[in-house]
């Protein structure tokens, strides 16, 4: 019988050969990955409560990212609940004011094709980039997780999403993602495992498919799957993982799933207006909408990748006079190599001031967004007051828009800066 990817890794989580849509099966656990705000201060009392014992300290992974630096004496005490946990639990993966849990977990090997994994933060799924079956999950459930190291689900269908043809100049995995949420709304992955697919796909480097499966949250996917292949594999070999099998993980012709295709040579930059990722459009539907802020951060648009398009934009240029650029690198790691490669640099020339490599701004904290303020950003979310004040007007893009808008004082095209 024909399996789906998403098939074939639950299969192997629950001990079995197959499963089929719509089974309900207890799965067991190979990571679990939680942070400062979602972790110690909410699971420590439970665990107390119960009397209840960490089932496997070597598969938990703890990241300190939402309220760090501490600014105040609310962040200060989550932050301390959740060093003095990790010191008294002597967890051995522990990366404390590294960067986005999103970002770094892989960075340090934590993910690899074929395990099955949680995480206590919605844009868990983005370790399906690696052909992991990775999910988000509140405190409740990663309580059960962490005490018997298994979770039950319900085999999902998959909608595959086909990206035929090769991206052009200036246009992302953003746009990509930002396109596919246009089109099907915020509950367009139905909770079930949304698989992007194609030549568009294959040919993405590793930070971009990241992109794509982060954001399968905002389609209302349980997981974002790609297939893993050598550009898995060599990421993960720079990650400290010098061999992983990717052959077994990939959906079989003739698996029961639901496709739709897209061109991504055809695709432009797109732009989601206030307050809601599925706003998106064409970006000449926003072209010359002033901003104030241009905001170049988060899991989904502060990667590397994402620092060196942004660049490429800014290079040799100054920001709009009257325009705010914020850059906060998503890791420490990608911060240093923009900086060892000079794109930090240009970003600092262009006028851009650095921002803790934090969740920040994406998660309402650090430097919170004003009063009456319009916001182009990198963040995969543009709810009424996620950024700040609730009066601020927030719109969604690529760091190659958000760069452009900056560079000319309005959202912009930036493949006409590119020129």
């Amino acid at each position: 019988m024909a399996q789906t990817l998403a098939q074939k890794l639950i299969a192997r989580a629950s001990g079995r050969e197959r499963v089929a849509v719509g089974e309900i099966v207890t799965c067991q656990v190979d990571l679990a990955m939680f942070h400062d705000s979602s972790g110690p201060r909410r699971l420590q009392p439970m665990l107390e409560e119960i009397g209840a014992q960490i089932w496997d300290r070597s598969r938990i992974v703890l990241v300190m990212d939402h309220y760090v630096p501490e600014r105040d004496d609310d962040a200060r005490r989550i932050v301390r609940i959740a060093r003095d946990w990790a010191r008294d639990q002597q967890l051995p993966h522990v990366y404390d004011s590294q960067g986005i849990c999103h970002v770094v977990v892989p960075q340090h090997g934590h993910i690899r094709p074929g395990m099955l994994c949680v995480g206590g933060d919605s844009h868990s799924p983005t370790g399906g980039a690696f052909g992991a079956y990775m999910f988000g999950v509140g405190s409740t459930e990663m309580l059960g997780v962490v005490v018997t190291g298994g979770i039950w689900l319900r085999v999902p269908e998959t909608i595959q999403m086909w990206w035929d043809g090769r991206l052009p100049a200036g246009v992302t995995a953003k746009d990509m993602m930002l396109h596919m949420i246009g089109r099907f709304g915020m509950n367009g992955g139905r909770y079930q495992a949304v698989e992007f697919c194609g030549p568009a796909v294959t040919a993405l480097s590793m930070q971009e498919r990241m992109t794509l499966s982060n954001m399968s949250a905002e389609l209302g996917a349980q997981a974002g799957l790609i297939a893993p292949d050598a550009t898995t594999a060599a990421f993960l070999a720079g990650a400290g993982v010098p061999e992983v099998d990717t052959a077994p993980w990939f959906t079989d012709e003739g698996a029961e799933l639901t496709r739709h295709r897209f061109d991504a040579s055809a695709l432009e930059p797109h732009v989601a207006a206030p307050h809601s990722p599925a706003n998106s459009l064409g970006v000449s539907r926003y072209a010359g909408t002033p901003i104030d802020v241009a905001y170049i951060g988060a899991c989904t648009g502060a990667k590397l990748d994402d620092l060196r398009a942004a660049a490429e934009v800014l290079r040799g240029h100054r920001v709009a006079s009257g325009v705010r650029l914020i850059v906060a690198p998503a890791s420490l790691r990608d911060q240093e190599q923009a900086r060892e490669e000079g794109v930090l640099q240009v970003l600092m020339d262009a006028g851009a001031t650095l921002a803790a490599t934090a969740c920040g701004a994406c998660s309402g904290y650090g430097d919170p967004m004003g009063d009456d303020v319009t916001v182009i950003s990198t963040t995969a979310r543009n709810f009424k007051g996620r950024m700040g004040s609730p009066t601020a007007e927030v719109y969604l893009g690529s760091p190659y828009t958000v760069a452009a808008s900056a560079l000319q004082g309005r959202i912009a095209d930036p493949r006409e800066v590119l020129q």
